[in-house]
């Protein structure tokens, strides 16, 4: 069931229809008040009231939430049609501007599902009108480019998600490198391609020996948002393993279920700069994805192997599952000795232990710039894709120092989400600020959320995005 929702701002006075009131939630609740629960929806006589919570737990987070709620709401019920008050919000005593486009954000995202595979599936279509009095509260006019802006952002999550989803039978790096292609044609925004030929020609030895184990070999590919506002621009940096096997160092028939996912922090770079595009934001951003399908043949890199990253540096392979910190290394490299960026932030489901360490709260943030790292910190505060801190003093480098290399893939089971930051380290050079997110834990839902169904989650666009707003 996929639900095409439209949303159109409007003076109440002209709409005629179901109209759905927000409301917070009483210290005590009856039949006749809104719900206790957030996206509680209670129809009262000729009232709807859609539930935003107690007062005490109201956040811009919580109006998301019931939005998501309401899409599926509309959705069961085969709605198609209905209006929307906002004049409750401007009295929450949160930012009004702010509270349209939480509430649009999470009607936007909750009414995302995919079901491209379903053999019966069924597409329905509601139309929302957000409805104001034109007494209080932002103008009819601020009101529309916020939700014009939130329809260019959530549409670039839910691109994420689609693509997150696509199995490895679909989309590998061959076919993902030619989809980005077409869509970057269609946004605007310049795309160069690399195969593994030009990569081994650039000394990427490290992302090209990851992709010999498959019949479609590594890509990477590089998608430039000129912007308007000169300067050097911020860089942003995905890991796209289409399938992750394990290689030699084979995953558990359990572990290697959802390893489509792998490639999660990479489609959220192609969602951050499609946005870019299609918001016109003047700083220019730089979205390198670095692709590549980790298999098993006798044509696949092994345990004991030594590289050679484009850097000069040589790697030791203590473990073929430790493939995406490779494939970012020689991407790290590119983006930086080309772009020469203001800013550099690379995104992966890097690790396994960073779930141990935060679960599915808060992404893991590493980073060599304080003011960067903040930056990114409060963007995460304010869109609710938040982060942690973690250390990367330079004594865990003990634990990957190389016996016959420099550096190796992997440094055991301690500290297994910091060592796979200070592995990246050292690919980027002390004039570059850079900041590493480990997304592991934060890649999907395991079961329905109110703005998210199972699955791919989207992570990270909407964090990129508010980031670079603090750049215009």
């Amino acid at each position: 069931m996929t639900l095409k929702l439209t949303l159109t701002v409007s003076p109440q006075a002209d709409f005629t229809g179901l109209v759905i009131t927000p409301a917070l939630a009483p210290e005590i609740v009856t039949h006749e008040t809104a719900g206790k629960e957030t996206g509680d929806i209670r129809s009262l006589g000729g009232q709807t009231l859609l539930s935003l919570g107690p007062q005490k737990k109201l956040s811009l987070e919580a109006l998301r939430k019931a939005g998501g709620m309401l899409a599926k709401w509309l959705s069961k019920n085969n709605v198609p049609a209905a209006g929307l008050e906002l004049n409750p919000l401007f009295g929450l005593g949160l930012p009004p501007v702010a509270a349209v486009h939480a509430l649009a954000e999470g009607l936007l995202l909750g009414a995302f599902t995919f079901s491209a595979y379903k053999s019966e599936r069924e597409d329905k279509e509601s139309a929302l009108n957000l409805l104001i009095d034109g007494k209080t509260g932002p103008s009819l006019e601020e009101l529309e480019r916020t939700v014009r802006k939130v329809e260019i952002v959530a549409g670039a999550v839910n691109l994420t998600r689609e693509w997150s989803h696509e199995p490895p039978n679909v989309i590998n790096p061959v076919t993902l490198a030619e989809r980005v292609q077409i869509l970057a044609g269609e946004v605007g925004l310049k795309c160069t391609v690399l195969d593994d030929k030009q990569l081994t020609e650039l000394g990427a030895g490290a992302m090209v020996a990851v992709g010999k184990g498959s019949n479609t070999p590594a890509r990477l590919i590089i998608l430039e948002h000129a912007g308007t506002a000169g300067g050097q621009p911020v860089a942003l940096v995905g890991k796209a393993l289409t399938m992750d096997t394990g290689g030699y160092s084979i995953k558990t028939t359990e572990g290697i279920v959802g390893m489509k996912y792998d490639k999660s922090g990479g489609m959220a770079v192609i969602g951050a700069m499609v946005a870019a595009a299609r918001l016109g934001l003047k700083t220019p951003v730089v979205g390198v994805i670095a692709a590549a399908e980790n298999m098993i043949s006798s044509a696949a890199y092994r345990p004991d192997d030594i590289l050679k990253a484009m850097n000069g540096k040589t790697i030791e392979i203590v473990s073929t599952d430790a493939e995406g910190r490779l494939v970012l290394a020689d991407a790290l490299t590119y983006t930086e000795r080309t772009f020469k960026p203001r800013a550099l932030i690379d995104i992966a489901t890097l690790t396994g232990a960073v779930v141990i360490a935060l679960g599915s709260v808060r992404a893991g943030l590493f980073s060599t710039s304080d003011e960067l790292a903040e930056a990114l910190y409060q963007a995460g505060e304010r869109t609710h894709e938040r982060l942690w801190r973690l250390p990367l003093d330079e004594d865990y480098f003990e634990q990957i120092k190389g016996d016959d290399g420099d550096i190796k893939n992997s440094g055991g089971r301690k500290a297994g989400s910091i060592i796979g930051g200070m592995f990246l380290k050292q690919f980027v050079t002390s004039e570059t600020p850079w900041a590493h997110i480990d997304m592991a834990g934060v890649m999907g839902a395991e079961k329905d959320l109110p703005y998210c169904p199972k699955g791919g989650m989207g992570f990270g666009v909407r964090l990129f995005l508010e980031y670079l707003g603090t750049l215009e």
